[in-house]
């Protein structure tokens, strides 16, 4: 399985602590079944996102698992907030924040008060390269309460990753029930451990992925935990496995891209 949501590295944020501590989750992972992580440490204005300190505590943990020989390929990427400043600086350098610097892009929204340009930011950044994956809206206390919002975001070719504990109930019954409703509508393309630390956030993910398999397909299953995020993790383009449900009806008032293409056409 391939986790593309994980707080390995240690001292940047709030997760692993200390160097032992990112190998204690490693070896975690790879009893999990995980072959493949992409390190996301949080780029807010909490913590400082710097690349290369990042990149170098990347090679110290890749040293360590050479020699603990702990079988886990590491990536780099961020947990990206969406912030003004941010959002300027990813527009400038794509590679910046995306994950292994190919153009795909973690993004977490704010839990209440969503910016009302948020839509229109996503497509701006895929005019410059990225691909928005939106990370675990299953937890996020305003799309709970009005998960419709998805919808045209979803239609303009936002991803969606959903935290493998929100599926099996680590993260309360709401976050679990509105895990179940995103995948039975198949508006789900990744599950992801956004694991913190060795105790209260450890990297699960087994679990999760064979209840997906149990409830919604085995293929699908497959697709969120490995074939899909393997493309993420080398860039490349993927097909999704089952088309979403519910996406299809028109909608009353115009969207994004209708709007965005309003716009154009009549400069």
């Amino acid at each position: 399985m391939v986790d593309i949501h994980h707080h390995l590295l240690h001292g940047l944020d709030d997760g692993a602590d200390s160097l032992e501590t990112s190998v204690e989750m490693a070896r975690q992972a790879v009893a999990e079944g995980i072959t493949h992580v992409v390190c996301t440490p949080h780029a807010n204005s909490y913590h400082d996102f710097d690349p290369s300190v990042n990149a170098a505590r990347a090679d110290e943990l890749r040293a360590r698992l050479a020699d603990e020989k702990i079988p886990l390929t590491l990536g780099l990427g961020c947990d990206f907030h969406m912030s003004f400043d941010n959002v300027k600086r990813a527009l400038a350098d794509p590679a910046r924040f995306s994950i292994n610097g190919l153009g795909y892009l973690l993004v977490e929204v704010p839990e209440y008060g969503l910016p009302p340009g948020l839509t229109e930011t996503f497509y701006q950044l895929q005019l410059a390269g990225m691909t928005p994956i939106l990370t675990h809206p299953e937890r996020n206390p305003t799309l709970q309460n009005d998960p419709e919002r998805l919808i045209e975001w979803l239609r303009g070719g936002l991803l969606i990753q959903v935290t493998a504990d929100s599926l099996t109930g680590h993260k309360g019954r709401r976050a679990e029930q509105m895990a179940f409703e995103l995948l039975d509508k198949r508006w789900v393309h990744f599950l992801a451990t956004d694991a913190h630390n060795t105790t209260k956030r450890p990297p699960r993910m087994r679990e999760a992925c064979d209840l997906a398999g149990r409830k919604f397909g085995a293929s699908y299953a497959h697709s969120l935990c490995v074939t899909n995020p393997m493309a993420v993790f080398l860039g490349h383009e993927f097909e999704v496995e089952e088309e979403p449900r519910g996406l299809e009806e028109e909608i009353k008032i115009p969207n994004w891209w209708q709007r965005m293409t309003e716009r154009f056409t009549k400069k």
